[in-house]
């Protein structure tokens, strides 16, 4: 993690932007300039919340010109139904959005991939599973079917969540090289009815737009934290 300097701390102040969310609380979205990384590569989502135990926020998607960042878009977005906490230390179960700085493997869905879709998407299916037992070797995995060591009870069946997942996208959190009882199964993904067990949520336009404008070859990341305090998300 790069720690930025006195003077690009200063003029990353300028950048950051107030932002109103649906339900009336104001959050900050930094440009990536602002933030200690943002990924290397020239694709940054920021999702912030006002708060770590604030359920909602905004989202700001960047893109990186000839050496300057560009705001593409922005949305409402919902984080977990217990608010966020720092990914190094979190535990499965608890309902709280992991902070940090995420990469973005692939995307999947139960409905087809929104014109434009460049990352790799694979199809939900009857026999599609997020493994999320600790216990498992296929933790924190994809698989199709429920191989007979991943508890089903402990598992997510993703054709079971037709609005959430019609789209999504996999958050590299505890994904590489999973920890157990860490977290499993962090997707930026449609919104349901509220808050989210631990994920990041849109809109569903706004998510189809991410989804088209995602580009592998950028590198994309996502940094998820808060507008100041502990888990700000400039300290990603």
């Amino acid at each position: 993690m790069r720690t930025p300097t006195a003077a690009a701390a200063a003029a990353a102040l300028a950048l950051v932007t107030a932002v109103t969310t649906a339900g009336g609380a104001a959050a900050t979205a930094p440009a990536p300039p602002a933030l200690a990384d943002a990924g290397g590569g020239s694709q940054l989502i920021v999702a912030t919340a006002p708060t770590a135990g604030a359920t909602s926020g905004t989202l700001a998607w960047w893109q990186r010109t000839r050496g300057s960042w560009h705001e593409a878009g922005t949305a409402a977005a919902r984080f977990g139904s217990h608010g966020l906490t720092d990914g190094a230390t979190r535990t499965q179960g608890t309902g709280t959005t992991p902070t940090g700085l995420y990469g973005l493997p692939f995307a999947f869905g139960a409905a087809a991939a929104p014109a434009g879709t460049a990352l790799p998407y694979r199809a939900v299916h009857a026999s599609s599973w997020w493994c999320e037992d600790a216990a498992s070797a296929s933790y924190n995995r994809w698989v199709s079917p429920l191989p007979a060591d991943c508890r089903a009870g402990e598992s997510e069946h993703l054709a079971d969540y037709p609005t959430q997942y019609a789209h999504a996208v996999v958050i590299d959190f505890n994904y590489t090289a999973p920890v157990k009882g860490r977290g499993a199964g962090i997707f930026l993904h449609v919104n349901g009815r509220g808050a989210t067990a631990g994920c990041v949520s849109l809109p569903a336009d706004a998510l189809a737009r991410v989804l088209a404008w995602l580009r592998p070859a950028a590198h994309p990341h996502i940094a998820i934290g808060t507008a100041g305090g502990p888990l700000d998300v400039t300290r990603y």
